[in-house]
């Protein structure tokens, strides 16, 4: 009996995340289509583009099925249940561990090797539309920096962390022989695990700059709405006026042969510049007006601003519990040494107390953490989107609707990966008993003394799962593993997160003090053609 229900599990299982991956493909390929150039689209970037972002999507949905999978395997009282001995459990770990081990994989070759080799194609052929060939040598040439980067990166995981018994009669041969010994044990777990925290780095520095943003501006955006586009066609119209009448009058003071000073004939480009793009402009906002999609944003406005009140309720419930975890772990760990890690609270928080209650009514628990992840993957893409790409202070690429080139939305899926690779430590400093456990229970021994008796008598009560849990248990989840191999990556989490919660309060500051936004709000600029608007986008919203 208990196999049948082991089998209709997984068969549910396997339907589930069938209809899963169908659900992030269709996402995905709408999204990429919905902000890819019409004119400058390419079979290989676009697909390239659809994977990057798909493996970001199911990367992120890992944790919640890594927690879902060391609890299931209990029941609520904190015994075994039935099915789950040590061969199924075991079974289980490897299970989830293999799959982080292909997913984190696919990310390292994206990241190092195919979306490279992609740009840097794409960018060979803009500059020389001749050899295919001569673009594939290039493209190859500026990868195998990445590729070396990468190689460095899993040498330094696999060997440099590794405790080494220091024997003064070994030879060398015996040394070089003991870590080939111990990096087969550990199945290459250190050499991946330094790799992907050094990518996680990156995606803190990532999730700093864009997510931080993007969870101030997306629902403040939401809630103020745009503004309104007969208005702002009326403005633009007026702009048009002005400008042709300073157009003419620059025009005037050479009607009688004279020429013009080089002060006019610059200003006079200017304002010839400035009115193309106002007429692009006027163009685009009555295209906008007479849309049906545009009366159809107006007709669910009431549910915008649910979904803003939404979504900056969780922002605020999000960095309250960061902040908490944080103060909790520089009050009460060991230091900078230890990666500033505790294990247990301290300082509870809102999250940390309201996850314990939710387990109580299944699946509520896993609900909010996939929300909170599914959040932070939106948050950041709206983050990406209005601040564009940039390195440093230089400005890169735009994202806008139907006009992104393809370099840019590979820049902006690998910078979706990397973040999502934060995604799990920022969600383990917020609750790190539960990210740990998920709601296991084991027994703890309890010896009791009667009124009346002599004897004790020796009770079992369940407790919840923490780190003074017996290892034969309370299985860890295999994220664990991963997030804290390394010490010093830990401390450069913790300082990140107090940087994150910074750039949070700024950008909500600057956020409430920001008008509404433009009804076309990166749709025209004025270094577009003059036919860049003849193929509006068929996404608008």
């Amino acid at each position: 009996m208990a196999v049948l229900v082991v089998a209709s599990d997984l068969t549910l299982g396997r339907c589930l995340f069938s209809s899963a991956l169908l659900v992030i493909l269709a996402f995905c390929w709408v999204y990429v289509r919905k902000y890819q150039s019409r004119r400058e689209s390419e079979v290989v970037s676009t697909i390239t583009s659809i994977f990057a972002l798909a493996i970001a999507l199911i990367t992120s949905a890992l944790l919640p099925v890594d927690i879902f999978l060391v609890s299931y395997v209990k029941n609520q009282n904190g015994t075994f249940k039935d099915w789950a001995d040590g061969n199924v459990t075991r079974q289980i770990e490897d299970t989830v561990l293999y799959a982080y081990y292909t997913l984190y994989s696919i990310i390292l070759f994206c990241v190092f090797l195919w979306i490279p080799f992609v740009y840097f194609f794409f960018e060979e052929k803009d500059e020389d539309d001749g050899d295919t060939f001569s673009q594939i040598k290039t493209a190859c040439k500026y990868t195998l920096g990445f590729l070396l980067v990468c190689t460095i990166l899993l040498v330094i995981g696999a060997f440099v962390p590794l405790d080494i018994p220091n024997k003064k009669n070994s030879t060398e041969w015996e040394k070089v022989k003991l870590l080939f010994e111990e990096l087969g044990s550990s199945h290459g777990l250190a050499a991946l695990s330094f790799s992907i925290s050094s990518l996680t780095l990156i995606g803190m520095m990532a999730a700093i700059t864009y997510t931080a943003y993007g969870m101030s501006a997306l629902p403040l955006n939401l809630i103020k709405g745009t503004r309104n586009a007969s208005y702002e066609r009326l403005e633009n119209t007026e702009d048009i006026e002005e400008v042709e009448q300073n157009i003419q009058r620059i025009k005037s003071k050479c009607k009688d042969g004279r020429p013009l000073s080089s002060r006019d004939r610059r200003a006079l480009q200017q304002l010839e510049e400035r009115l193309r793009a106002l007429r692009r402009r006027g163009r685009r906002l009555e295209y906008i007006e007479k849309s049906c999609w545009s009366r159809f944003c107006g007709a669910i406005r009431p549910l915008k601003i649910v979904w803003g009140v939404f979504f900056i309720l969780v922002a605020l419930l999000f960095t309250i519990s960061l902040f908490l975890s944080n103060l909790d772990k520089a009050l009460h760990s060991a230091g900078i040494d230890s990666g500033f890690i505790i294990l247990g609270t301290n300082l509870t928080n809102p999250l940390n107390m309201l996850l314990p209650v939710l387990q109580t009514v299944f699946p509520l628990d896993y609900i909010l953490i996939t929300t909170i992840i599914m959040y932070f993957i939106f948050t950041s893409m709206a983050g990406i989107r209005n601040m564009g790409i940039w390195f440093f202070w230089i400005r890169l690429y735009k994202i806008r609707r139907g006009r992104t080139r393809p370099q840019a939305l590979l820049f902006l899926c690998m910078i979706l990966l990397l973040i999502v690779l934060h995604t799990s430590y920022m969600i383990y400093s917020l609750a790190p008993q539960y990210v740990m456990y998920g709601s296991q229970k084991y027994f703890v021994q309890n010896n009791m003394t009667l009124d009346g008796h002599l004897a004790n008598v020796t009770t079992y009560e369940p407790k919840v799962c923490d780190a003074d849990a017996p290892e034969d248990q309370c299985t860890v989840t295999r994220t664990y593993l991963f997030l804290h191999k390394f010490w010093f990556f830990s401390a450069a989490y913790y300082f990140g997160n107090w940087a994150f919660i910074a750039v949070f309060l700024i950008g909500l500051i600057v956020s409430c003090c920001k008008g509404k936004k433009s009804v076309i709000e990166g749709e025209v600029d004025e270094d577009d053609s003059d036919t860049s608007d003849d193929e509006p986008s068929l996404y608008y919203g």
